[in-house]
């Protein structure tokens, strides 16, 4: 087995294992494909589980991109670029659940986070700063994903890897963009914690 292969199927599993799903089935709250976005991602599972179980779920799909990364750059560095774009794919596309996930935004952190730890920084620093000016966990991702992008393309011999993966998760989140225009986004709202 070529490590090409190996670490396009390694990064393509990692990426896959919805753990938005198995933490709201585990902790017998609703299910996040049958409310809101109707996606597995940490900002559903915020809103049909809770704040604990959003950040249970943000963290888990932080960590799978932040693992899939550290350790290809172990294996082979030369295929980074296969496995930042194959981590987020099996997020989006996870083959479990007939290739329907999230948008990808947790888990392209996880991959900032084991790549440049500076980009991680400024993409944190720009979500977090739009969404407590806008409400809108749509709107911080879209803006913190360009600011990224545009970095990566200035400082980042790998940006085009950046930018592919960049563009696939801007078209996730087209629907997120037609209600932002329309008025219709859903803003960023709290649920009465979960006791564990």
């Amino acid at each position: 087995m070529s490590y090409d292969f190996f670490i396009i199927l390694f990064s393509y599993i990692c990426g896959s294992i919805p753990f938005g799903l198995l933490i709201s089935y585990f902790f017998k709250t609703n299910d996040p494909r049958n409310i809101g976005s109707k996606n597995i991602g940490a900002t559903n599972v915020l809103r049909t589980g809770g704040l604990k179980l959003g950040l249970m779920t943000l963290i888990l799909d932080i960590l799978k991109g932040f693992m899939a990364i550290k350790i290809t750059l172990i294996l082979n560095s030369d295929l980074i670029g296969l496995s930042i774009i194959f981590v987020v794919i099996g997020h989006i596309f996870p083959i479990w659940l007939k290739f329907k996930g999230g948008k990808g935004v947790a888990t392209f952190i996880g991959v900032l986070l084991g790549y440049n730890f500076q980009l991680f920084v400024l993409f944190c620093f720009t979500w977090l700063a739009c969404a407590l000016i806008f409400k809108y966990s749509s709107l911080a991702a879209i803006i913190a994903l360009v600011i990224n992008m545009l970095s990566t393309i200035v400082i980042d011999s790998n940006y085009v890897y950046f930018v592919i993966i960049s563009f696939l998760i801007l078209i996730k989140h087209s629907s997120n963009i037609q209600r932002l225009l329309a008025g219709k986004e859903t803003k960023i709202i709290l649920k009465k914690k979960i006791k564990f």
